[in-house]
């Protein structure tokens, strides 16, 4: 089900998609004959390292007919840092606000990043885990307290209901090399950042730092997407694309193409988003690296 075909779309449904966000954030789906975790992501256009982390499952487990899966709502933070080559340790929790927990039967790395009001990308650094790691019944994790967890959420309750994105014009990126040519340039701030990027119709899309392609596909709410990891570490995402030219795996140079822009379905405008990762959070893409 694919609910906006580009990331300004995503924004401008915002309501529909947090409706439609709710709705898979609880779904249980029962595997059938047949089904690999491949099959599953493309149905609910999430990735594969999504539903290991949200399931507990390593890259050696094999489905089995009838067994239950939860589908995690999409967040692109996640995906990115989950479907890079490593995962950095480290956290902005001091020790003094951690605690070790002991897993339970049942456990996700998901659910207890959830109650612990952080990301599964900083659960998984905060443990130096890597992106395929299974979780067992005892197995101890460093945690936020349940004290910091209730502040950190309790900061978010008054803007459950807002849609806390912003739009602002382009910061000074004279002489910046961007993925196509002569660009419009937006920022896009809040839960997700950004820039989207204006474009000429069915332009090409160029790669701006050689790295390797970590995923490639569909993603609910933001089109056609590619991940690129460079050789330090940053994720760069180019979304909301109409094609793609490349599969996960390739190694990419600078100039390479990576696909083409796609059309905005609201304002029939030709668009790409560009987001850059480091250790799970955005950076300004102005600053990250080209090369």
């Amino acid at each position: 089900m694919k609910v906006c075909k580009s990331f300004l779309s995503f924004f401008l449904c915002g309501s529909f998609l947090l409706t439609a966000s709710a709705l898979f954030a609880d779904t249980v789906h029962l595997v059938e004959k047949g089904e690999t975790l491949y099959s599953i992501g493309r149905k609910y256009q999430i990735t594969v390292s999504e539903l290991r982390a949200a399931n507990g499952l390593s890259e050696s487990d094999v489905l089995k007919f009838g067994q239950k899966l939860n589908i995690p709502s999409p967040d692109i933070e996640n995906a990115a840092t989950l479907n890079s080559a490593s995962l950095s340790s480290g956290s902005a929790y001091s020790s003094d606000n951690l605690e070790t927990y002991v897993a339970q039967k049942g456990d996700t790395y998901y659910g207890i990043a959830r109650e612990r009001g952080i990301k599964v990308a900083e659960l998984f650094a905060l443990n130096n885990l890597g992106s395929d790691a299974s979780l067992k019944a005892g197995q101890k994790l460093k945690v936020p307290s349940l004290a910091a967890a209730q502040t950190a959420q309790g900061s978010s309750l008054d803007l459950k209901d807002v849609d806390p994105r912003k739009y602002s014009s382009a910061k000074n990126s004279s002489g910046l090399v961007w993925p196509v040519k002569n660009p419009r340039i937006t920022y896009v701030n809040g839960k997700v950042s950004g820039v989207q990027l204006s474009a000429a119709k069915k332009e090409k899309i160029m790669n701006i730092m050689a790295g390797t392609v970590m995923y490639c596909g569909s993603y609910r709410g933001f089109g056609e997407v590619v991940f690129v990891q460079s050789k330090t570490g940053l994720i760069y995402a180019y979304t909301g694309m109409s094609g793609i030219s490349v599969k996960k795996g390739d190694y990419l140079v600078y100039g390479d193409t990576i696909g083409t822009a796609g059309v905005d379905s609201i304002s029939k405008e030709s668009r790409l988003t560009l987001m850059v990762f480091r250790n799970g959070s955005p950076i300004d893409p102005a600053t990250a690296p080209r090369g």
